[in-house]
């Protein structure tokens, strides 16, 4: 399903498909080779998302960005199913593997990969190359690349980025509940107008 949201439409490449069950929603540029599969959610929210050539989007993936943060993916990338990426700039060539998580800021270099259920944190930029093994979690610039029963060493490097801030543009100190949902839901509500395209 093709929607337009904030009066932008997704521009699909005629070498590319998308198919009928997935979602491509606002301003999406899908390059030729794409395939994004069933179940698959493209969906830019006030950012805008590219893709570059042949990059594939498996069953259930979800890509967003914000009006805070775009997404952009480079040429040859293929995103696993159930992965969930937001708001980052993936250069050429990644993998990002199933259950995997890239969130806000997040900067992942050429060649990289983030296997299953790995996690590149907030604002993290991954070098090319790198891995990010089963489960492990990156965070920071330089990553630091650290398996999930350290919480205390990422909660360490995480806690400067400030996710409200940098996700919901709330400051840490002003991070209830109320006002996040309250300000998310208000930006969400634009979901209301869209339209298939």
């Amino acid at each position: 399903m093709l929607l337009s949201h904030l009066g932008k439409s997704p521009r699909i490449d005629p070498a590319a498909t998308v198919a009928s069950t997935a979602t491509v929603c606002g301003d999406v540029a899908v390059g030729p080779g794409c395939r994004i599969l069933h179940g698959a959610m493209v969906v830019a929210e006030g950012g805008r998302i590219v893709l570059g050539r042949d990059c594939i989007v498996m069953e259930n993936a979800v890509i967003r960005a914000t009006g805070r943060h775009d997404c952009t993916l480079g040429d040859h990338c293929l995103i696993g199913p159930c992965a969930h990426v937001v708001g980052c700039a993936v250069e050429d060539e990644v993998f990002i593997a199933t259950g995997a998580a890239i969130f806000h800021g997040a900067r992942l270099g050429r060649r990289s990969q983030v296997r299953i259920h790995g996690v590149v944190h907030l604002r993290t930029v991954l070098p090319p190359g790198a891995t990010v093994p089963i489960g492990w979690v990156a965070v920071g610039d330089p990553a630091a690349i650290l398996p999930p029963d350290k919480h205390e060493g990422i909660w360490a490097l995480l806690e400067p980025l400030n996710f409200p801030a940098t996700v919901y543009g709330v400051p840490r100190g002003e991070a209830a509940m109320v006002e996040i949902t309250r300000r998310l839901s208000a930006e969400l509500a634009a979901h209301g107008d869209d339209e298939s395209v």
